[in-house]
């Protein structure tokens, strides 16, 4: 290979500044599906069909298609359909905010039905009305159990929001897109840029790791 790198070449202050636009767009897309993805699980879990329906096609549409589509949609399509006009950021942190409610949800209703019926019993018998079993039994205990989960889910989308340099937002991938045509050197700024995501999403996912082992051990 005849190749010779040439990393120097590389100037980190334009993926800086993409980095903190990706941090953004994963922080702001983390609080609306952490926040919505719970009251969109206890509508999944609704008894009343009209309320429940909806809820579970909105999970599935957003589990069963790719988040590129997603996002591209909001991009071109809301704007057409519904006479809204927001910014490519907007539109970017609605899309990938939106797919990581369909997937908590999915989290919070599996540790909401793990929740022992013991405590509701004691909800009850103490006189809580159920939007307080709610607020200081289902969700302190589903969100404790799903943390190993909405922090998967989270380094999830902190990589998918590299999609959203389709629709031009100067995210991380984005810059390092403009980096490479600008150096004419894809290998070295490609590789830059990966080894930024690793070093963000690697200490997650030990810490993911860990609460893991914890958890497994104080169930058993």
């Amino acid at each position: 290979m005849n190749y010779s790198f040439d990393f120097q070449s590389i100037t980190l202050a334009p993926l800086w500044e993409g980095l903190i636009v990706t941090l953004e767009l994963t922080i702001a897309a983390n609080i609306i599906g952490i926040v919505c993805g719970f009251l969109l699980a206890l509508l999944i879990m609704s008894r009343i069909a009209l309320i429940r329906l909806p809820a579970m096609l909105f999970v599935e549409f957003f589990r069963c298609t790719p988040a590129v589509v997603q996002i591209v949609w909001f991009f071109y399509c809301v704007p057409m359909l519904f006479n809204v006009f927001l910014g490519s950021m907007t539109m970017g942190i609605l899309a990938l905010g939106f797919n990581l409610m369909a997937f908590n949800a999915e989290a919070y209703r599996a540790a909401i039905q793990a929740v022992p019926r013991e405590q509701l019993d004691a909800g009850i018998a103490l006189g809580l009305n159920p939007l307080q079993r709610v607020l200081y039994i289902v969700l302190p205990t589903a969100f404790r159990a799903s943390i190993p989960v909405l922090l998967t889910n989270g380094i999830v989308i902190f990589q998918q929001s590299a999609l959203v340099a389709i629709v031009a937002v100067q995210d991380l991938m984005y810059q390092g897109k403009t980096l490479a045509t600008e150096t004419y050197r894809p290998i070295e700024t490609f590789t830059v840029v990966a080894l930024i995501y690793f070093a963000v999403s690697f200490p997650v996912t030990q810490i993911v790791g860990y609460l893991e082992r914890r958890r497994q051990a104080l169930t058993n």
